[in-house]
This record gives C-alpha cells, sequence and structure tokens, in this order.
C-alpha cells in the first residue's frame, strides 16, 4: 500500500477518541498525518441547522484536501459522547447520514464513517468512494 501524507477526520472533541482514531486512520491508511476538525458531537452538528457551524467545518476540511492533499475523509462518533447523547445504533445510523451529507461537498475524496465503541476501538460504519461532485455553496 503507497505511503499518504494526510488523511483526515472530522471528529469530536473528546480526548478519549483523538488517540484510538488517529492510530486506526494512520493504520487503516497507511498514513504519516491525520490532520483533526474537532466538535463537540460533529454527527450532530453536521445535521443541524447552522450553516456557519458547518461552512466552519467545510473551510477547515479544504484545508486539509486543498493544502495537505488529503484523499481520505473520516467522519467519527463515538460512545458516551456528551454532546450527541443517543445510543449506539443512533449514532451509527447519523453517521451514515453525515456521510452522504459530506459527499454533497464536491471534495475529490473517499469519505468513510467510524464509530468508536464502548472499548474504545475503531468501527467501520459505511464509505462511499471517490466520486467528485459539484462544489459546495
Amino acid at each position: 500500500m503507497e505511503q499518504r501524507e494526510f488523511v483526515t477526520v472530522i471528529n469530536c472533541m473528546d480526548g478519549r477518541v483523538q488517540e484510538p482514531v488517529i492510530q486506526w486512520m494512520k493504520s487503516q491508511y497507511n498514513a504519516k498525518y491525520v490532520d483533526s476538525v474537532t466538535e463537540a458531537g460533529p454527527n450532530k452538528v453536521l445535521l443541524g441547522n447552522d450553516p456557519q457551524k458547518i461552512d466552519s467545518i467545510i473551510e477547515r476540511v479544504r484545508v486539509s484536501t486543498d493544502k495537505h492533499g488529503s484523499t481520505v475523509l473520516a467522519i467519527a462518533g463515538h460512545y458516551d459522547c456528551a454532546g450527541h447523547a443517543v445510543d449506539g445504533e443512533l449514532k451509527k445510523a447519523r453517521i451514515r447520514e453525515s456521510v452522504e451529507l459530506i459527499s454533497t461537498w464536491g471534495l475529490d475524496v473517499e469519505i468513510i464513517g467510524i464509530y468508536v465503541n464502548d472499548k474504545w476501538e475503531v468501527e467501520e460504519v459505511c464509505g462511499r468512494a471517490r466520486q467528485p461532485q459539484a462544489k459546495a455553496q
């Protein structure tokens, strides 16, 4: 597998999930660095109706894709999230919805959804191949 310089994750700000996600992304994609865009309950933020917050996330993701050359973007959710306190199955459904939303942003990246379980292990929930689309407004 080729070495990637950067991959990207939209992750929760919760410090418990940072290392497991970073290590998993590095291992899974043979990446040197993981750019992190953090929010409290990122799936809730993405699926909410606050265009300023969503635009802020898009802007930070674009730094990673446009300036660092990242070709993989993960959206994470996790067990025991204070920012989006829902059960695991609903969280996984929201992760899938977030992947679908992100796929409309016009990024030329592979998009995946990941969930960090109660053992702090990363599970891949879903994925979407690179499909460049019209740029987000």
